[in-house]
């Protein structure tokens, strides 16, 4: 019985030789511009988005890029109901993300990403529901874009102008 006992946990353990770990690697952790960047907005104005900007890059401690996020929207009626009123609406927002590299005086990134999102108002006047789900879809499609843009940063040289 003892050696049954040794011989499940030597199989166990051979058996677990080959496990790769997800974060083995950190290079898909890192922000290349985090705590190196002073960051601006212009645009759209989103109240939320400037505490999450500082989330993403972090407090400027090295001053070596500037960022610069332009954003524009367009709302889009999808569907019309027969007394006018709107039934489905499809919001773009336009990133124009730009970095400037301080130390060449020189753009370094430039690159528009677009997101989009439906929603379905339930009222012409105040409500509260379409107000909230409104809200949270604004914070969805700015949290991917961000993320989709420090996944294209990522793999730039940064050091080097246009």
């Amino acid at each position: 019985m003892k050696r049954l006992f040794i011989l499940t946990i030597f199989i166990f353990i051979i058996s677990c030789g080959d496990i790769d770990f997800v974060y083995k690697e950190n290079k898909n952790l890192i922000n290349p511009l985090y705590e190196k960047t002073e960051f601006s907005t212009s645009g759209l104005d989103i109240s939320f988005m400037s505490p999450y900007l500082l989330l993403v890059f972090g407090e400027n401690k090295e001053n070596r890029f500037n960022l610069s996020i332009n954003i524009e929207e367009s709302k889009t009626k999808r569907s019309v109901e027969t007394n006018q009123a709107v039934s489905k609406l499809r919001y773009e927002l336009k990133f124009v993300y730009t970095i400037f590299l301080n130390e060449k005086s020189c753009v370094v990134f430039d690159k528009q990403l677009t997101s989009y999102f439906s929603i379905i108002p339930k009222s012409s006047g105040y409500n509260y529901g379409t107000d909230t789900s409104l809200e949270k879809k604004y914070q969805l499609a700015i949290t991917e874009n961000l993320n989709q843009f420090i996944s294209l940063v990522k793999d730039k040289n940064l050091n080097s102008c246009l």
